[in-house]
């Protein structure tokens, strides 16, 4: 998965910690920790994400603290991994740091979903960044980060893939845990009462509630996807039927293969096509990994990155071909 410029994430930590350090992985050559891309945000006392742990990492937040003392505000290193960290991955890292602010968010112009601006003194915009930006604009063609002439480019993340969880329960907590760390996702997560829910909440996740989940159906995204988990056959029964009818970008339910014979028969009386009820997965996850709930929800985060990824080549691959 391509590792993106999550603009609102940035925003969200200034707006609640005033000012931070953004690292991120602008290049790497042979075996790395991480790929081009990957970022941590550092505060004072704090911190979120990771460019891969270990010594790396240690000296990534030490500098980015000493930058939120008064340091630079920005600082750009190179880094063999064998010969000044004693690494046995024998790769490089090239990674930046930039202190962000209020002021400094507001002065970004994003273009064709990219954020182009110079490491320091750079200057003018130069014509390596310039081409980047313009395969942006003309093919769609998205780079991972990278720095062109002293200017680093990065792309934007996309919009978030909508998840719906549905219950509360052990599953549901599971696949929560999992989920909400993943860039990439917006989760909401819905069950019958408030209390069901876990505090404190994994970070992101938007929780709805009410009597009857199934009346929130109608306003879900019509192309969401789905996680059916409830403690009621009853309920995930009529979860299934109206999601059939409201539409869907994948849906998934748990249950063993009687389950859902019984459910493939009943959603059929209830006038469903053949077609569109083999739509929803049942069971879901991967089997083999067993029943536990965290078994359960590493097997449904597999098969959402997956999909992610099989995705993002499709596009990529359309907008290479309409480009050439």
């Amino acid at each position: 998965m391509r590792r993106m410029l999550d603009l609102a994430a940035l925003t969200d930590a200034v707006a609640a910690h005033g000012a931070v350090v953004r690292v991120v992985v602008a290049g790497t050559a042979g075996s790395a920790p991480r790929e081009a891309g990957a970022a941590m945000l550092v505060w004072t006392g704090g911190q979120q994400g990771t460019i891969g742990g270990g010594a790396l990492e240690w000296q990534a937040v030490q500098a980015a603290r000493a930058m939120l003392a008064g340091g630079p505000d920005t600082r750009v290193e190179r880094m063999p991994l064998g010969p000044a960290l004693a690494q046995c991955c024998g790769g490089a890292v090239v990674w930046v740091a930039e202190r962000w602010d209020a002021a400094r968010l507001a002065a970004l112009r994003p273009e064709a979903g990219m954020i182009a601006r110079p490491l320091g003194d750079a200057g003018e915009m130069p014509l390596a960044a310039a081409r980047l930006l313009a395969r942006a604009r003309g093919q769609g063609l998205r780079p991972a980060a990278q720095i062109a002439g002293g200017w680093l480019v990065e792309p934007l993340a996309a919009p978030q893939r909508a998840v719906w969880i549905w219950g509360a329960g052990h599953v549901g907590r599971a696949l929560a845990g999992v989920l909400a760390p993943l860039p990439g996702l917006a989760l909401t997560w819905v069950d019958i009462a408030p209390e069901r829910f876990p505090a404190p909440l994994p970070p992101g996740v938007a929780c709805r509630a009410a009597p009857d989940p199934a009346d929130l159906v109608a306003g879900a995204p019509q192309g969401a996807e789905h996680l059916i988990v409830t403690f009621s056959h009853a309920l995930d029964l009529e979860l299934c039927h109206r999601l059939l009818a409201h539409g869907f970008a994948r849906c998934g339910l748990i249950g063993s293969g009687t389950k859902w014979a019984r459910f493939r028969g009943r959603l059929a009386a209830l006038g469903h096509a053949p077609g569109q009820i083999a739509r929803i997965a049942c069971p879901i996850g991967e089997p083999a990994l067993g029943k536990h709930p965290q078994a359960i929800a590493i097997g449904v985060a597999a098969a959402m990155l997956r999909d992610g990824a099989a995705e993002t080549g499709r596009q990529e691959a359309g907008r290479q071909e309409a480009g050439a």
